[in-house]
C-alpha cells in the first residue's frame, strides 16, 4: 500500500467523522508521514511533517494489515509494531479512522 493510497483512506474516513480534537502524526518511516490535524472544525489530512499531539510510528505494511482487519491494532502496539508517543486518548479514537 503506497503512502497516496493511505492518505486518501484516511482522508476518506477522517472526513466521514467528527473532528478527533487533536493534532496526530503517523510516521512510516521512509515512505513518508501523513498529518491528520483534528482540532478545528473538521479533519484535516496533509503529507505535510508538523508537529502533532501524538505521534504514530509504524510500517506501511502493518497499518495495511490494521486497516484489513488482520492485525489487531492493541496487539500491535504491545509487540511493538506500532509505536505510539504523546497523548494515548488521540491514539484510541484512531478506530474510527482505520475501521
Amino acid at each position: 500500500m503506497s503512502l497516496a493510497t493511505i492518505t486518501e483512506s484516511i482522508t476518506t474516513q477522517a472526513g466521514k467523522n467528527a473532528p478527533i480534537g487533536g493534532i496526530l502524526k503517523f510516521d512510516f518511516g521512509d515512505d513518508g508521514i501523513v498529518h491528520l490535524d483534528g482540532s478545528g472544525d473538521a479533519n484535516l489530512v496533509s503529507n505535510d511533517d508538523k508537529e502533532a499531539d501524538c505521534v504514530i510510528s509504524t510500517s506501511t505494511e502493518t497499518f495495511q494489515k490494521m486497516m484489513a482487519g488482520e492485525i489487531n491494532g492493541m496487539m500491535a502496539v504491545m509487540s511493538g509494531k506500532v509505536k505510539i508517543k504523546g497523548d494515548m486518548g488521540l491514539a484510541m479514537k484512531l478506530q474510527s479512522l482505520v475501521g
